[in-house]
């Protein structure tokens, strides 16, 4: 009698430890683009998350604070990046009219819950 108790608890123990599911998860991606300012040694950074832009509405990324977030260097903007948990990809450049605009690919995994 107390091996079968033993075994039907062992039972009742295992399979409630593989009842449990993983989340889901999905990869996004975004795209940080950094293009010359004109009569400057500086760059503009544009970070493109794929959503919609509007002109009524404002989409420049913004600090913790809220206050609106600059970069100091291209290299700044992919340090930010990085600490945000985004996984560089790839990186090329685009040649038109003379200046060159620095596209740099990033991806990161998130919850389907956090993306829909």
């Amino acid at each position: 009698m107390k091996k079968t108790t033993l075994i039907t608890l062992a039972l009742l123990v295992s399979s409630y430890l593989f009842a449990q599911i993983q989340p889901s998860k999905v990869e996004q991606y975004c795209q940080v683009i950094a293009s010359p300012r004109l009569f400057s040694n500086k760059v503009t950074i544009d970070i493109d998350f794929g959503e919609e832009k509007s002109f009524w509405r404002d989409n420049r990324l913004k600090a913790y604070d809220g206050k609106l977030k600059k970069f100091n260097t291209v290299i700044d903007a992919l340090n930010y990046m990085g600490k945000d948990g985004w996984i560089f990809i790839n990186a090329y450049p685009v040649t038109n009219g003379g200046s060159t605009i620095y596209h740099f690919a990033f991806k990161r995994e998130f919850l389907v819950e956090e993306v829909q």
